[in-house]
Formats: C-alpha cells, sequence, structure tokens
C-alpha cells in the first residue's frame, strides 16, 4: 500500500467520522490521536448496536411507543456500522502486513 493511498483511507475515515459526529481528539500538538478516534469509532458503532438491541426487545414485548420501521432502520444503521468497522480492521491489517513485508 502506497503513501497515498494510506492517505486517502485515512481521508476517508476522517470523513466517516465527522458525518457520523464523532469529534476528533487531538493531542498536545494539535494531531489527532488515531488510537483514541479509533475508540470512540468503536464505541460509537457499539452504542449504536445496542440501541438497535434496546429497540427489537421493546418491539418483541409490544411497547406500543415502537415501530417496526423504527426498529429495522436501527438495524440496518447497527449493520452498515459494524461493516464499515470491519473494513476498516481489514484495510489496517493489510497495511501493516504490507509494512511487515517491506525489505529493511
Amino acid at each position: 500500500m502506497s503513501e497515498m493511498q494510506i492517505n486517502q483511507v485515512l481521508a476517508q475515515m476522517r470523513a466517516l467520522a465527522n458525518n457520523a459526529g464523532v469529534n476528533e481528539p487531538a493531542q498536545a500538538n494539535g494531531t489527532p490521536d488515531f488510537a483514541q478516534m479509533l475508540k470512540q469509532s468503536l464505541d460509537h458503532v457499539n452504542e449504536t448496536q445496542q440501541a438497535s438491541a434496546q429497540l427489537s426487545q421493546a418491539f418483541e414485548m409490544g411497547d406500543p411507543n415502537v415501530n417496526l420501521a423504527q426498529v429495522m432502520v436501527a438495524m440496518q444503521k447497527a449493520s452498515v456500522s459494524f461493516e464499515a468497522v470491519t473494513q476498516v480492521r481489514n484495510r489496517l491489517l493489510s497495511a501493516y502486513q504490507e509494512i511487515m513485508n517491506m525489505p529493511v
């Protein structure tokens, strides 16, 4: 993976984080902390999945304030966010493996 491709992946991750409403944490020198940003993204995905599970359970229990459309939308949001995290993980793993295979 070239430096240009890595920069593109990072730019895409930042754009996704901004669209998802995740604030980028900054280090003392003003650059974003990658580990903290990744943790916040994972926490956001976890919250989305938990909200989906709660809505689903409320619908199953017969809560009149929850309709099927809300449950389906929440489940799709959780699914899409999990798929995005999986793709990011795959790209990071691929980049790591490529870096490890570079000659020194």
